[in-house]
């Protein structure tokens, strides 16, 4: 029976519990702040529950096969003060975050080789503690490793299609999507946005500053990628929200640095000029710190 631990049940971490949860050879934990008696899910499918194992003190914790990681990026200090009690020496450490920089953030917790970094999209929100709901079709992908390929069957009885696969490429392809995430967050204006001219071009600037980047890093991303990022705003639904405009608006810190920041840090890396991402970020940092004036 695997014994699994989820650290962070906001609204993927939630979901992920609740569906690794309906496989009976499955043990599962749940780490959280806020103690809940369990998870409901609406799914496209209907609504799923699971009673997993609730703990809001690390010292309550004992060591688990696999450790998935659902926090913000920004919060990965919070998330590592669970991992004393639950990692033993072989247990596994998936990441399943945003940005393209997993290992990098818990590279000071744990040995890189126990590191599994992931890519997830899940379109998903919660309503309140234990309480989610699953938008629509959700895919995962990890690195064709040993870890990575032992992964993927821990998911057999989920609607999640996991595979293994060019993580690189896989994460910086999400970049692309996201980085233009940050033009709705400065505008506290949803998806919908993207109908107003000039914003269609500002967000092929921004897509095309990651794509550059990206590639210098190695991801095999097509320049089509850059009409497709505008094509999927286009077909949204209007009012869809992105995580870091939700953060915004509900006052939480927002995923600046492992989004836009990293597009910044890596074009500086490789030397590849990224303006409009430095705008974005400058814009996020001084929106996000004056919040309160």
């Amino acid at each position: 029976m695997p014994t699994i631990a989820i650290v962070g049940p906001g609204a993927i971490g939630g979901i992920l519990a609740a569906w690794l949860a309906q496989d009976p050879d499955n043990a599962i934990t749940v780490c959280a702040r806020t103690a809940f008696d369990r998870l409901e899910v609406e799914t496209p499918t209907g609504r799923i529950e699971a009673t997993p194992r609730v703990l809001v003190d690390p010292a309550d914790a004992t060591p688990v096969d696999w450790v998935l990681i659902t926090t913000k990026a920004y919060d990965a200090a919070g998330a590592a003060a669970w991992l004393a009690r639950l990692r033993r020496e072989d247990t596994r450490i998936v990441i399943l975050q945003n940005g393209v920089e997993h290992v990098d953030r818990f590279a000071p917790y744990v040995a890189r080789e126990w590191l599994v970094p992931a890519v997830i999209d899940c379109p998903a929100e919660r309503t309140a503690p234990g309480r989610m709901r699953q938008r629509g079709p959700s895919w995962i992908v990890v690195p064709d490793s040993s870890h990575g390929r032992a992964f993927v069957p821990l998911f057999v009885r989920t609607n999640f299609d996991v595979s293994t696969g060019d993580f690189t490429t896989r994460a910086w392809a999400k970049l692309c999507i996201n980085a233009p995430g940050a033009i709705s967050a400065i505008l506290m204006k949803p998806t919908g946005v993207i109908q107003v001219d000039p914003i269609p071009e500002l967000t092929r600037g921004v897509v095309r500053e990651c794509l550059a980047v990206g590639r210098a890093e190695g991801a095999k991303l097509d320049d089509e990628i850059v009409e497709q990022v505008v094509d999927g705003a286009r077909r949204a639904p209007a009012d869809s929200i992105n995580s870091l405009l939700a953060d915004r608006m509900a006052g939480r810190p927002m995923e600046i640095d492992a989004r836009n920041g990293a597009v910044v840090r890596f074009g500086r890396k490789h030397g590849i000029p990224t303006p409009l991402n430095e705008m974005a970020v400058a814009l996020l940092v001084a929106l996000q710190d004056t919040r309160s004036y």
